[in-house]
């Protein structure tokens, strides 16, 4: 005899990817926001305590500004930006791409401070908020949008007493 009774375990399996699909589209779960932090900690701490042996690194405070990992905690991107006198975007980018060749140095001295079960895959990439914050600036700061923001109510605009 056929039961018509659906096993539960096809329907969870239909219903699970459906809840992964969803929860990808939510952003990242608190597990990964909280050891995106501690990894952030970390290599600052790193960044500040250990000499990385690169030409592009002397000389350069380095800020990291953000980490995300992926959903299984085994890879993490990097967000960067480094400080310093005369730090330029080709600068900038030549400071990513040392740290990316110490990635796995880091990753080694990462490995010792935090205790996770696996220790993140790096890869850095340079923050380019910074870059889009200034621009957004530049463009509220001029004339024509500060007078679209600020408009002056009747009777103190200069084409009123213009056409008197």
């Amino acid at each position: 005899m056929r039961s018509s009774h659906k096993s539960p375990d096809r329907s969870f399996a239909k219903s699970g990817g459906k809840a992964k699909r969803a929860a990808a589209e939510l952003g990242p779960s608190q597990r990964q926001l909280r050891t995106g932090e501690l990894v952030r900690h970390s290599l600052a701490e790193i960044l500040r305590e250990e000499e990385v042996q690169d030409p592009a690194l002397a000389g350069v405070s380095i800020t990291v500004t953000e980490v995300r990992l992926s959903p299984d905690l085994k890879h993490a991107i990097c967000f960067v930006e480094p400080l310093g006198a005369g730090v330029g975007a080709v600068q900038a980018e030549g400071v990513v791409a040392a740290l990316n060749k110490a990635a796995k140095f880091l990753r080694g001295r990462l490995g010792k401070l935090v205790d996770l079960k696996f220790t993140p895959d790096l890869r850095f990439l340079h923050d380019e908020s910074f870059n889009a914050a200034t621009h957004i600036d530049k463009l509220l700061a001029r004339p024509e949008v500060a007078r679209d923001l600020n408009p002056s109510p009747p009777g103190e605009d200069g084409a009123d007493e213009a056409d008197q």
